[in-house]
């Protein structure tokens, strides 16, 4: 008989095999590695930190502890939910050091990823390019961002990775290191709480919804 065509390997395969190679110091593999997730995670820094100066450093950073630390990485979690790990503690001690709270600037709001689902939303409700949906499109999503603000950090966290990231329960969890019924709650509590704030606005947005 002859031989039957190998499939060429999935996507999870294949990042598995670059990261095995990458913590046996394979510098090549670990450079796929970063390309593949810079911008996912300088995107998530964003949101953790809101200060567009700080993120190309904070993310610099996270790749290079997790090059430090990929030895320690067995495989229990998926790759970006470790790596998501590291970039949070990473700002942490970053913001920690710099005695600096979480600030929202200008430059970080329209930095917004093309694929981020607030940015989505936000095109959404300015498409009648008008001078009142303008203003009202702005004051929602000041008032959005202000509520995601508000949030106490673990909230936050997990509002942030559901909707703006798309992980699922479960991965959250893993990242969050908590059941999955805390995630549940957690995001239940983060939606109404941002829901409190937008909906008097949305109340003269008639035909439009957050």
């Amino acid at each position: 008989m002859p031989d039957q065509p190998v499939a060429p390997p999935a996507a999870a395969d294949s990042e598995v095999l670059l990261v095995q190679r990458a913590a046996a110091g394979d510098h090549r593999a670990y450079e796929l590695l970063v390309i593949k997730y810079q911008r996912r995670i300088e995107r998530l820094i964003g949101r953790l930190v809101r200060d567009v100066d700080l993120v190309p450093d904070i993310a610099q950073e996270t790749f290079i502890r997790a090059w430090r630390a990929l030895h320690q990485f067995r495989g229990d979690a998926q790759f970006y939910t470790w790596l998501y790990r590291i970039a949070v503690n990473t700002a942490k001690k970053t913001l920690l050091e710099l005695k600096r709270d979480p600030v929202v600037t200008e430059a970080a709001l329209q930095s917004a990823d093309d694929d981020d689902e607030t940015s989505r939303r936000q095109n959404e409700l300015i498409s009648e390019s008008t001078p009142e949906s303008e203003l009202a499109a702005r004051e929602i999503a000041a008032a959005v961002n202000a509520a995601m603000e508000a949030l106490p950090e673990d909230l936050r966290q997990a509002i942030t990775l559901r909707e703006i990231e798309g992980l699922s329960y479960e991965e959250i969890a893993e990242a969050m290191n908590c059941p999955i019924g805390t995630v549940r709650s957690r995001i239940f509590r983060a939606r109404e709480a941002i829901s409190a704030k937008v909906k008097p606005l949305l109340s003269h947005q008639t035909g439009k919804r957050w």
